[in-house]
């Protein structure tokens, strides 16, 4: 008998991802524009996106059972983006549908495969402490509990409450965290400029000076996602480099969502931060040679014949 994918029992899943779903509309420039100027685009290509929909693919074609709690919208972007992660394998039971459109981003994309996003939050701004608590059993059964910061910080604590398993926080966009969440963060995922925004510091200077900022936040394990240069495992005063491989980078857009996906992973497989950050850095390495941010998310199969 066939089963409905988006209504599987989502007690049972590894992974819960709380966050956003955005729909993408992705243009490629020569060069990013500075404020003030109008650059020409190629053509407009709309993709899935949001950082809490990107992790969950991410996690699910990864190889682990995946559950995402959140919001879309009533319209019809909003039954494409349903259909499209329920085609992941995910299960959108929690995915509650509020009036009017999706969250939406715009994602400009130069040739260097650099980036540059403006999101509008949509339903993602309707995601609350009830949706979450909706979600209460999966959270409690999941063996690792991801969010960001797309959705309202409301829900984002009681997410983290709720969470029995490793809660891991991608701290993005960044803003200042309230007290009461940090105690419940097991571990922190930021970029540099996450980092320095949590720290109180212009900007992250080299790999000594993101180790002595990530040890004086009140959260035990930090990992640091540097791009090109792989990412910073933090346990405490100890941290770990862990180098990316070598990548033929088209677009690095959802390189750090990818990356957050497969850490989720790696940890619900009861591996160590520091060779889950090694698995997590090999996919997210993979993601980049390819356009998009959804659509370049590898398979396990893909990334094991890439690294053997």
């Amino acid at each position: 008998m066939s089963t409905d994918i988006s209504s599987v029992d989502s007690a049972s899943v590894d992974i819960v991802v709380v966050g956003s779903v955005n729909l993408d509309q992705l243009i490629e420039v020569v060069a990013l524009p500075r404020p003030g100027e109008t650059v020409q685009g190629g053509p407009v290509a709309r993709l899935g996106g949001g950082k809490g929909a990107n992790q969950a693919v991410a996690a699910a074609r990864l190889g682990r059972s995946v559950a995402l709690v959140g919001a879309v919208g009533t319209d019809q972007d909003s039954a494409g983006l349903r259909q499209e992660l329920a085609a992941e394998g995910i299960d959108i039971t929690r995915l509650a549908a509020v009036p009017g459109p999706p969250g939406q981003a715009v994602v400009l994309v130069d040739q260097q495969a650099e980036n540059c996003i403006v999101v509008s939050p949509g339903a993602n701004a309707a995601v609350g402490p009830p949706t979450v608590e909706a979600a209460a059993r999966e959270l409690a059964a999941a063996a690792v509990v991801v969010a960001q910061l797309e959705i309202p910080l409301p829900a984002v604590l009681a997410a983290a409450r709720l969470a029995r398993g490793t809660f891991v926080l991608n701290p993005a966009p960044a803003v200042a965290l309230p007290p009461e969440l940090w105690p419940l963060v097991d571990v922190l995922v930021p970029n540099r400029t996450e980092l320095a925004r949590l720290a109180g510091v212009p900007e992250v200077l080299d790999v000594a000076h993101a180790a002595r900022l990530a040890a004086a936040l009140p959260c035990p394990r930090v990992v640091v996602t540097l791009g090109a240069a792989g990412a910073l495992v933090c346990e405490g005063a100890a941290y770990e480099l862990i180098a990316a491989p070598p990548a033929r980078a088209v677009d690095t857009t959802g390189a750090g969502d990818t990356f957050c996906g497969a850490l989720a992973v790696a940890l619900a497989e009861g591996r160590p931060l520091g060779a889950a950050a090694r698995f997590a850095v090999r996919a997210a390495a993979l993601s980049v040679e390819r356009t998009g941010a959804r659509t370049a998310m590898p398979s396990r199969a893909a990334l094991e014949r890439r690294t053997g």
